[in-house]
């Protein structure tokens, strides 16, 4: 009788998996066989699987791949590595990418059923110990990180929060640039003023004028009273308006003004109005690009940068991560659990790892994500897919019709364990065909 146990065998020696299938077949397990990576990723993909046993020398995609796949996509399945080369480097190699147990070729039938049972047993017993989130927080405002990267940013903001000069945050999108324009108004001596931000790029072009300036009773066809603009709002204090690049060259000239004579005009009027408002701006694009092709206007430009802060990604801060997700467990833990939530060493190993193209952004969201799903301690089987390892598979050689045709009978043959029989009708050929096919 078969063991509930599925184990998928890794190895392009098809004597090996023959040898693999009947040495456990022989101990009541259910195996599974690919003679290839590729293969190995369809079966886990479709079939519940117990133990992973691979070969590390495979043409294409090696073993150690396989490995380190698996221990982010599948976490839970142990790893058994049989490998050729015995050295001690090689086996810590095995160890670290992530195999739970290894065993050397030639091996014996007994070698092979203690290293099945340890792996099985090792994975039911090994958990890890989830990290609490750290109270070390170290940052500037509502802004965190100890980076080198980091400093540079609030050392400029050290020297800016306290006068009204015009700043220009750049950065990618989701690093954080309101929250920088924020930390440079509410650390200086501007902080009991208003701050009014603005996304330039989420009000319509023909509202943006009038939402910026205000309007007079009449100006046009809905104005049915005179109303102030976001720069009144902001008088004495700082008026912080993102995605600047997305503003018309028409408001754009009006900005300049606004810089310029520090007044502003409502639409309607012919009245100016005196204000004195600390302007920050930020965008994700490049200005002198736009100021290329004709859509942003160069004097405005040289406006807005009489201080430039440039936010680095966070594939620049990777030190700052731990701190972020600790950030994030703690708000998102008691927002939804009502408690603190940890995380797995090597769940933030995966974190830290990845190269985040979304920045703190996607990292905030992939952590939320993650509390949700977790019971208390965030594991790698909680992050999504991205941010796990991944196989890059080399583009297959064109080969010729009959090296196909040997390939996969030899395929086919391995997944029915060398039954001739099955393998004549899963290729809807005789036996007689297939053993000339075999000659």
């Amino acid at each position: 009788m078969l063991k509930k146990e599925n184990i998928l065998l890794v190895d392009d020696d098809i004597q090996i998996l023959e040898l693999l299938q009947r040495h456990l077949t022989s101990m009541h397990y259910h195996t599974y066989s690919a003679v290839s990576v590729k293969e190995a990723l369809y079966i886990l993909k479709d079939t519940a699987i117990d133990l992973l046993i691979t070969d590390i020398n495979m043409p294409d995609i090696n073993g150690i791949q396989l490995i380190k796949y698996m221990a982010e996509h599948y976490p839970d399945i142990p790893k058994l590595v049989v490998t050729g080369f015995p050295s001690i480097d090689d086996a810590m190699s095995v160890i670290k990418s992530g195999a739970t147990e290894y065993i050397t070729k030639p091996f014996t039938k007994s070698e092979l059923a203690d290293a099945v049972q340890k792996s099985l047993e090792c994975i039911q017993q090994r958990k890890s110990k989830g990290k609490e989130p750290s109270k070390m927080q170290q940052g500037y405002g509502e802004m965190i990180g100890t980076s080198e990267a980091f400093k540079e940013v609030v050392e400029i903001i050290e020297r800016v929060k306290d006068n009204h000069a015009t700043i220009l945050v750049q950065g990618e999108s989701g690093t954080g640039k309101e929250l920088v324009a924020r930390s440079i108004h509410y650390s200086g001596k501007f902080a009991r003023a208003p701050f009014i931000a603005v996304n330039c790029g989420a009000i319509p072009e023909n509202l943006l004028e009038a939402e910026l300036f205000g309007y007079t009773k009449g100006a046009f066809t809905g104005a049915f009273e005179t109303r102030n603009g976001f720069f009144q709002a902001a008088n004495n204090g700082t008026i912080f308006l993102d995605e600047i690049g997305n503003a018309s060259l028409a408001v754009q000239g009006k900005l300049l003004r606004v810089l310029q004579e520090k007044e502003v005009t409502k639409v309607g009027s012919q009245k100016s109005e005196k204000l004195n408002v600390r302007v920050i701006a930020a965008t994700n694009s490049s200005l002198i690009e736009l100021i290329e092709k004709k859509l942003f206007r160069e004097d405005l430009y040289y406006r807005l940068t009489v201080v430039s802060i440039s936010v680095p990604p966070l594939r620049e801060r990777i030190s700052d991560i731990p701190m972020l997700v600790s950030k994030f467990l703690q708000k998102y833990g008691v927002e939804y659990k009502d408690r603190l939530v940890g995380i797995a060493p090597d769940a933030l190993e995966v974190l830290e790892r990845y190269s985040w193209p979304g920045n703190i952004r996607e990292l905030e969201n992939v952590i939320q994500r993650a509390v949700i799903m977790s019971d208390g301690q965030v594991t790698v089987k909680h992050l999504p897919e991205q941010v796990k390892f991944q196989i890059d598979f080399p583009e297959q050689a064109l080969k010729p019709l009959k090296q196909i045709e040997k390939e996969y009978i030899e395929k086919v043959l391995a997944a029915t364990g060398n039954n001739k029989t099955k393998a004549a009708e899963i290729l809807q050929i005789d036996r007689k065909t297939l053993r000339e096919k075999l000659k």
